[in-house]
């Protein structure tokens, strides 16, 4: 079966019009950059970073980004406390949050609560804990 191929995720791919920001961004808000290169082929003339983040990685690729779009719909980092890791996160000046509170879905894939927050290039990310 294929399932029995995947090992888990690889990386979740966002498009960054700042590759320097974004990265200092990921870094800030304890990620780490794990490596940054030019694309192949050079004909393409983008640059890409890895920077680890979660427990996975983030592929940022340098290009420009729509406006009023995100670059992805979101990606769900999993926390052991999300009212914890949110407050850490404004204090690291994470100001960026959807709302004034997490969200609470105790009927949902078994009860969750999670919270969202926006990246440098709109991106999504969900604080994420399973109940």
């Amino acid at each position: 079966m294929l399932k029995e191929h995947y090992q888990g995720l690889g990386h979740i791919a966002v498009y960054t019009a700042d590759m320097d920001r974004s990265i200092a961004f990921y870094e800030r808000i304890g990620g780490a950059l794990h490596l940054r290169a030019p694309a192949c082929p050079p004909e393409q003339q983008k640059e890409l970073a890895l920077v680890e983040f979660g427990g996975f990685l983030v592929e940022l690729i340098a290009a420009p980004v729509p406006a009023g779009e995100g670059c992805i719909p979101h990606f769900a980092v999993y926390v052991d406390d999300v009212d914890r890791t949110a407050a850490e996160l404004r204090a690291a000046g994470v100001e960026t949050f959807r709302t004034d509170a997490k969200c609470v879905m105790p009927n949902t894939f078994g009860g969750l609560e999670n919270w969202f927050f926006t990246g440098p290039s709109g991106e999504q990310i969900e604080l994420l804990k399973m109940l």
